[in-house]
């Protein structure tokens, strides 16, 4: 019988890098394929954020997937294993950015959605005539996608289960490489087969990996609907226009919703209509943010520092409207330009890229371009200022003061994030 060894790739530098995060929730990409595999195959999984690698096992095939900023971690994998005779296949998110700088280091390298595409290469690998790239041409239907390999989960963390309902994302903000990975549109499950994998988990907290559940309206609805009887808790992504809608919010908070992660981004409009978000208006954030909480969510921040219009002045302006709105939880990022996004293409032509060193890509420890108001440095120090500011006591303090909203559990990670950072700023010393 064949050996698949199928990596969640993660560098010793992402991992340090995510231990600040304190949650880092189960990548699904390798459990859902390994779904996939025909009968036959022996299949294993290491997840790099919750174990380390078995270097005296010899598969026959590693399928490797990864981030950019793993990336030269992915391709060192990759070389150690074919020169012990695996033949190695390389997905993700970089390979699709990057493929001719992939395909450098692997036998065969999938661009684009692996759907079909996977099971090809497997059987063709069984009879010795396999292709070098194997490129999706087409929309994938996610009708009858089978349920990931839930015994191939292996990292612990507060969640149940984790799944997706959605792909892709109907926006096309200039810093996002969701819209050059899915290129085909935003597409969706059949509500019943979501729900069906949903109520399969045996606890009761669910994080939906979606990049914007709620961009068709009416189906989220109907799938709020189909998952309220399990009575579970969940959490997933959405943009600002979801806040808009009491209808959704109602259906969301009733089936279980604890907690949305809002693409915010920034608080200056200019930096929006440049990143090609105009839809998000700043001036109704603090509104949006009292409708979540209305309906009893608590509300996660995704905030980037770094665009053009954005001076030093930017990051204690954010944290105190954070503050004064009651935000329970924040991801700060530095503005990164991933490979083949608008931004970087932008940037490039305007010789702004400090580096292609991939490693650097991380969007929390290090600056890859000259910002526009502000040095490298600043930029950085900001960043850190914002997290240690953020997850102090007085502003833990002061932001659930004002909105007390699943206090139960938003304070003790509020603490745990404190905990952490306070950790961290013992060799960094931060200030605006």
């Amino acid at each position: 019988m064949p050996e698949l060894l199928l990596i969640t790739a993660s560098s010793d530098g992402i991992r340090r890098a995510r231990r600040s995060r304190f949650l880092n929730f189960q990548q699904i990409t390798m459990p859902y394929l390994a779904s996939r595999v025909p009968a036959g195959w022996q299949v294993s999984h290491v997840d790099e954020e919750a174990e380390e690698l078995d270097w005296t096992v010899r598969p026959d095939v590693v399928g490797i997937t990864f981030h950019t900023p793993s990336a030269y971690h992915a391709y060192g994998l990759a070389d150690r294993f074919r020169s012990l005779g695996a033949c190695v296949a390389m997905g993700g998110p970089h390979v699709t950015l990057l493929p001719e700088e992939a395909g450098r280091h692997a036998d065969v390298i999938f661009v684009g959605e692996a759907e079909g595409l996977w099971e090809e290469f497997l059987g063709d690998f069984g009879v010795g005539n396999f292709r070098r790239v194997y490129r999706q041409a087409g929309p994938i239907c996610l009708d009858g996608a089978p349920f990931a390999r839930k015994d191939l989960y292996h990292r612990r963390d507060f969640t149940n289960g984790v799944l997706f309902a959605t792909r892709g994302c109907p926006n096309r903000c200039d810093f996002c490489c969701i819209v050059e990975l899915y290129r085909h549109g935003f597409r969706k499950r059949p509500v019943a087969e979501v729900a069906a994998e949903y109520g399969s988990f045996q606890g009761k907290r669910i994080i939906f990996w979606d990049d914007n559940l709620t961009a068709d309206k009416v189906y989220a609805k109907e799938l709020f609907r189909a998952i309220t009887p399990y009575r579970k808790w969940w959490s997933s992504q959405a943009t600002i226009e979801a806040a808009l809608d009491d209808e959704l919010l109602d259906a969301a908070a009733r089936s279980g919703c604890k907690q949305l992660f809002l693409g915010l981004e920034s608080i200056s409009q200019s930096s929006m209509q440049a990143a090609n978000k105009g839809f998000n208006r700043v001036e109704d954030y603090a509104r949006i943010v009292g409708r979540v909480h209305a309906h009893g969510i608590a509300v996660q921040a995704g905030i980037v520092f770094g665009f053009d219009h954005d001076t030093p002045a930017i990051f204690k302006d954010t944290l105190d409207f954070l503050e004064d709105a009651g935000v329970q939880n924040a991801t700060f990022n530095i503005l990164t330009p991933y490979p083949g996004t608008p931004l970087f293409k932008r940037l490039d032509a305007q010789g702004r890229i400090l580096t292609r060193d991939w490693r650097k890509y991380n969007g929390r420890s290090d600056v890859v371009f000259q910002p526009n108001q502000m040095s490298a440095e600043e930029l950085l120090t900001g960043f850190r200022y914002a997290n240690l500011r953020f997850y102090a006591l007085p502003s833990i303090a002061r932001r659930l003061w004002r909105s007390s909203v699943q206090l139960w559990w938003t304070l003790p990670l509020n603490l745990a994030y404190a905990g952490s950072w306070a950790w961290s700023s013992r060799t960094v010393r931060a200030k605006p």
